[in-house]
């Protein structure tokens, strides 16, 4: 008998005073029985740095052409691909093809060779990499709960991250 996904919930106040961006949402994710903690709080990070009302999880580890997130226009074009870990040069080329802007928010410990491993991703125009430190990724699962109450206060390019009774410094990089 096949694990079946764990619904965690998410409600996100996002206090960006760099963008002039104020905004509540209301997340559900699904954790995969394969996805960890981290990954799942990394999704929620990614959302915030991206946040907008068409931004959508998808379901990237069951479907392969997909991203952990993406957001269409009105037609049904993709304007935005977001990939989350260290994705293939392949993946990333043909998303950057279909897509006008991609992403992608890498973290863990293999960061470094990832990246050198991958020179052709800094041709591709259209790509973003962010790296968020390993200091993060390790604290965020002290915020996870199955139904979480989400604060992200950004002012002077520093994010934190918090709960009821916990809150982590969120560290990004940005590669390219």
């Amino acid at each position: 008998m096949a694990l079946k996904a764990t619904i965690y919930k998410a409600d996100l106040n996002i206090a960006n005073m760099d963008s002039h961006h104020y905004a509540d949402y209301q997340l559900t994710l699904a954790l995969h029985p394969s996805e960890t903690i981290e990954r799942l709080m990394v999704r929620i990070l990614a959302f915030a740095r991206f946040a907008d009302e068409n931004l959508q999880f998808t379901k990237d580890l069951f479907e392969t052409d997909e991203p952990a997130l993406w957001q269409k226009d009105l037609t049904g074009q993709l304007e935005q691909w977001i990939e989350l870990g260290q994705p293939s040069e392949d993946k990333l080329k043909k998303a950057s093809a279909r897509c006008k802007h991609v992403v992608v928010v890498t973290y863990g410990q293999q960061v470094d060779e990832w990246w050198k491993r991958n020179n052709k991703v800094k041709t591709l125009s259209n790509v973003e990499v962010w790296q968020l430190a390993p200091e993060t990724t390790s604290q965020l699962e002290k915020l996870c709960e199955r139904t979480m109450q989400l604060q992200l206060n950004v002012m002077d390019g520093e994010w934190t991250l918090l709960n009821d009774h916990e809150q982590v410094d969120v560290s990004w990089t940005k590669l390219h």
